[in-house]
C-alpha cells in the first residue's frame, strides 16, 4: 500500500490519498480543539491514544454487526480505512445529561435520562454545527431516510455495546460523537474515531473525567486523562 499526497487535513486528522482508489491513510495529529475551533492546544500523544482506542472499538463493534470503515492499523498514529463520503451530520448520543444539553434545558451535569436521546447536528464549521431534526434532514436530503433510520439504528446498537463493555472497566459512557459515510457501493458505514476527544467518559465510582472536557475546560490533567482510557481499555 503506497501512500500518496494529503487529501484532506482537519483539526485532529489528516488524510492521504493511496495507490488505491477506495483505501485513504488516516494520521491522527497532537493537536486539540475546542468551542468550534476557538481554543487551541496540544495534548501530547493524543494521536496515538484516538488511533489505538478509536481502532480497538471499532473491531469490537464489526464483530457486533456494526460495519467500519476500519481496515488496518499500520503505525500507532497511522491507519488505513475504507474511502468514504461522508454523510454531513454529527449524531450525538447521550446517557447522561452534560455539556450544551445540560445548559440547554437547565439539568444538572450527571442526571441520567429516562432514556437514550439521539441528536443530529449538520456539520458545517462556519455555521457552527447547527442542531437539525429529521426534517431538516431530509428537506435538504443530506441523506435519504431510510439511510437515516439505518444511521440511528446503528448508533443505538453502538451505544448497547460500547456501554455495556466500559462498564467492565469502571467508566461510564455519558454522551459521544459518531459520524458516518457511505463506500463506493453505497453502503454507509461507521467512520471518523471513538475516542477520549469525541466521548464523554467518566469514572464509574469517582466521576472523574477521563475525556476532552479536561482541555475544553481548562482542567488540566487532559494527558493523564487520555492515557488513562487507552491503560483501561488496552491494558497498556
Amino acid at each position: 500500500m503506497k501512500k500518496l499526497e494529503m487529501i484532506y487535513e482537519g483539526k485532529a486528522k489528516k488524510v492521504y490519498n493511496t495507490d488505491d482508489a477506495n483505501v485513504v491513510i488516516v494520521d491522527y495529529k497532537d493537536d486539540a480543539t475546542a468551542l468550534n475551533g476557538l481554543k487551541k492546544g496540544t495534548i501530547h500523544d493524543k494521536g496515538i491514544i484516538n488511533n489505538r482506542v478509536t481502532n480497538h472499538l471499532m473491531k469490537m463493534l464489526e464483530k457486533e454487526g456494526v460495519p467500519t470503515h476500519f481496515i488496518e492499523e499500520i503505525s500507532d498514529r497511522e491507519t488505513i480505512v475504507k474511502k468514504v463520503s461522508i454523510v454531513p451530520l454529527e449524531v450525538i448520543v447521550r446517557n447522561i445529561a452534560a455539556g450544551s444539553l445540560a445548559k440547554r434545558l437547565g439539568l444538572e451535569e450527571g442526571v441520567k435520562m429516562k432514556r437514550t436521546v439521539l441528536e443530529y447536528c449538520y456539520k458545517d464549521d462556519a455555521l457552527g454545527d447547527p442542531m437539525v431534526n429529521e426534517y431538516h434532514i431530509l428537506a435538504m436530503e443530506y441523506c435519504t431516510k431510510e439511510e437515516l433510520d439505518l444511521i440511528a439504528s446503528y448508533s443505538l446498537k453502538i451505544n448497547e455495546v460500547l456501554s455495556a463493555y466500559l462498564k467492565d472497566l469502571n467508566i461510564e459512557l455519558i454522551d459521544f460523537k459518531l459520524e458516518f459515510g457511505k463506500t463506493a457501493d453505497g453502503t454507509i458505514v461507521l467512520a471518523d474515531e471513538i475516542s477520549p476527544d469525541t466521548c464523554r467518559f467518566w469514572d464509574s465510582v469517582t466521576h472523574e473525567k477521563l475525556d476532552k472536557d479536561r482541555f475544553r475546560r481548562d482542567m488540566g490533567g487532559e494527558e493523564d486523562a487520555y492515557k488513562e482510557i487507552m491503560k483501561r481499555l488496552l491494558g497498556e
